[in-house]
C-alpha cells in the first residue's frame, strides 16, 4: 500500500513538472513571438522617400546601410534661409557649391555673407557619345579666391563613365587639378542624373554604379583625399548597393524642408535656389555635418 501511494505522489510531481515546463516554453514561445513582431515593426519592408521630379516614393528598406541619428524637430534652425544644427554630437558649417554656372562670383562679399566652405566643382564629363573630359572653366578662379578668402574648399566631378576604365580616367583627372592645392573637404563623385535628356549612363545597372563608385572612391582615398559621394534619395536607394558605402562620407541633395530620408549623410544640399551676396542669381545651399 504505501509503495502504491509513493507511486502515485512521484507521478504527481512528474506531472506538475511537466505542466510547468510547458508554461514555462510557452511563455519563452510567445515571448520570442513579440519580439519577432516588435523587429517587424521597427524595420518596415519599404519606406518613403522624397523624390524632386517624383515626389514621393514607397522604396525597399536596407536593414544593412547605416541610419541618420539627426533630430530634425528638436535642433534644426533657419536663420533667414541659413540652416544650422547643433545638437550634444554634431554642430555644422555653413557652404555653398559652385561652378561655371554661376559666372564670376565675388568671394570676399560671399566670405561677408557668412560662408565657410565651398565646393566646386573641378570638371565633367559630357553625357552624349564621346563623352569627353572638361575642366570647369571657373575652377582655377574660383579655387585662387575661395582660398585667399579663407574659405574652406572641396570639389566634386560630375561624372558620366560606362566603364572601369573610364573611372580610372576621371579619378586620375581629378587628382591631376588638385594636387598641391588645400584641399580639406571631400572630393566627391556626382551621380547627378540628367535631367529632360538622355544620358550614356542611363542603362548602367545597380551593380555597374556600385561598382564604379567604390572604384573611384578608392582610387582618391588611396591618395589620401577624402572620397565622398553626391546623389539624391531615389538614387541612393534604389541604383546602388548603400550598404557597401557604410565608411563612405555622402553628400544628400533633398530640397524638402526636413528630410525623411533614414540613411546616413555627412553634408545635406538643401537648396538650389539660394542667394548669397557676391553671387548672381541662384546659387546651392548646404550645411555639413560635424562630431563635436
Amino acid at each position: 500500500m504505501k509503495k502504491i501511494v509513493i507511486l502515485i505522489i512521484v507521478m504527481v510531481i512528474i506531472i506538475s513538472i511537466s505542466i510547468g515546463l510547458v508554461v514555462i516554453n510557452s511563455k519563452e514561445s510567445k515571448d520570442k513571438q513579440e519580439q519577432a513582431i516588435e523587429v517587424i515593426a521597427e524595420e518596415p519592408a519599404e519606406i518613403i522617400i522624397y523624390d524632386i521630379e517624383e515626389g514621393y516614393l514607397k522604396v525597399p528598406y536596407n536593414n544593412m546601410a547605416n541610419k541618420n541619428k539627426y533630430e530634425w524637430d528638436k535642433y534644426l534652425k533657419n536663420e533667414n534661409g541659413i540652416l544650422k544644427y547643433e545638437d550634444n554630437i554634431y554642430t555644422t558649417k555653413f557652404g555653398i557649391d559652385v561652378s561655371e554656372h554661376q559666372k564670376e562670383i565675388d568671394w570676399k562679399k560671399v566670405k561677408e555673407a557668412g560662408v565657410e566652405f565651398a565646393i566646386l566643382r573641378l570638371g565633367f564629363r559630357g553625357y552624349g557619345k564621346k563623352g569627353n573630359i572638361v575642366l570647369d572653366e571657373t575652377f582655377e578662379q574660383n579655387y585662387k579666391e575661395a582660398s585667399e578668402n579663407e574659405i574652406e574648399i572641396g570639389v566634386y566631378f560630375f561624372s558620366q563613365a560606362i566603364s572601369s576604365d573610364e573611372i580610372k580616367e576621371e579619378a586620375e583627372f581629378v587628382l591631376s587639378k588638385i594636387k598641391g592645392k588645400n584641399i580639406t573637404l571631400p572630393v566627391v563623385f556626382d551621380l547627378e542624373k540628367i535631367k529632360n535628356d538622355e544620358a550614356r549612363t542611363d542603362n548602367l545597372t545597380e551593380q555597374e554604379i556600385t561598382n564604379m563608385t567604390l572604384q573611384f572612391c578608392k582610387i582618391i582615398e588611396e591618395n589620401n583625399y577624402i572620397p565622398s559621394i553626391y546623389a539624391n534619395a531615389k538614387t541612393f536607394t534604389t541604383k546602388m548597393k548603400l550598404e557597401l558605402f557604410n565608411n563612405y562620407n555622402k553628400w544628400y541633395a533633398d530640397y524638402q524642408e526636413k528630410p525623411i530620408y533614414p540613411y546616413d549623410f555627412d553634408m545635406w544640399q538643401y537648396s538650389e535656389t539660394g542667394h548669397i551676396d557676391g553671387i548672381e542669381g541662384n546659387v546651392d545651399l548646404n550645411i555639413c555635418f560635424t562630431k563635436k
